[in-house]
This record gives structure tokens, C-alpha cells and sequence, in this order.
């Protein structure tokens, strides 16, 4: 079995997680810029088994998708021409970022660590990714 990667995509960064090669435990991985993502992604996956991918359903209250869903779905579309064998998976990924502020605040974490900008998108992709494995056991 190989590992499943969550991406919290966002303009500038992208915050990832992956799971341990069993499938259970999410882990933060990395806050990479964008524009950086594929490459990051080819080097990742020679060095690593991952079946599949789970990118953020990024909704408003009401369910509008966020402006950043048509950056997504090029990026995805791009990943399914370069990674054909890598399934993609979307999530809801609603309250993430609050709900990574939360757990980083309540974490004991320094000012200053707390400030750092990726970690946020790391935590928020960890949340993605945590919830996924949870659908898929239900």
C-alpha cells in the first residue's frame, strides 16, 4: 500500500501532508510555494509510493466554490496528464485554516513560530487529510 498526499492549494503556498504507508496517521509534510508544487511533487513521488492525492474543496457558508477552484482545477489537470496511476480525490476543506490557527495556538508554540506563514497550510492540509482517512473508514 502507498501513502495518500493531501494538498491545501492556495496562491502563493500550498500546505502538504501524508499519511504513513499503512494509511493511518496524517502528517504534516511541507509548505511549498506553488510554483513550485509539480516540481516538488516529480521529486517526491520518485523518492516515495503514493497512490493517491487529496486536494481541498475550497466553499464558502453557502457552498460557492472560492475563486483559487479555477487555479485548482488546472493544477489537477496538469497532475492527471504528468501522474496518470495517482488517483485525485477532492475534500471539503471549510474551517481548515480556523481550525489549524486553533491547534497551533493551543499548541505552546513561540509567537514568532506561530506567525511563520506555512504553517498554517501545512496544519490545514494535515486536517484535509486526517478527515479523508476518517470518510474512508466509515
Amino acid at each position: 500500500m502507498g501513502q495518500i498526499l493531501a494538498i491545501d492549494y492556495g496562491k502563493a503556498r500550498c500546505g502538504l501532508a501524508v499519511t504513513d504507508d499503512m494509511r493511518i496517521i496524517a502528517s504534516a509534510l511541507k509548505t511549498v510555494e506553488t510554483k513550485f508544487l509539480m516540481e516538488f511533487l516529480k521529486k517526491y513521488f520518485n523518492e516515495n509510493k503514493v497512490e493517491d492525492i487529496v486536494v481541498g474543496l475550497p466553499t464558502d457558508l453557502k457552498g460557492n466554490l472560492s475563486e483559487v477552484e479555477t487555479d485548482i482545477l488546472k493544477f489537477i489537470e496538469s497532475f492527471k496528464i504528468e501522474f496518470p496511476n495517482i488517483q485525485v480525490h477532492r475534500l471539503d476543506e471549510r474551517f481548515t485554516s480556523k481550525m489549524a490557527s486553533f491547534f497551533i495556538s493551543q499548541s505552546g508554540k513561540s509567537k514568532k513560530q506561530r506567525q511563520e506563514k506555512g504553517l498554517i497550510d501545512k496544519v490545514s492540509a494535515t486536517i484535509i487529510l486526517q478527515n479523508f482517512l476518517e470518510q474512508r473508514t466509515r
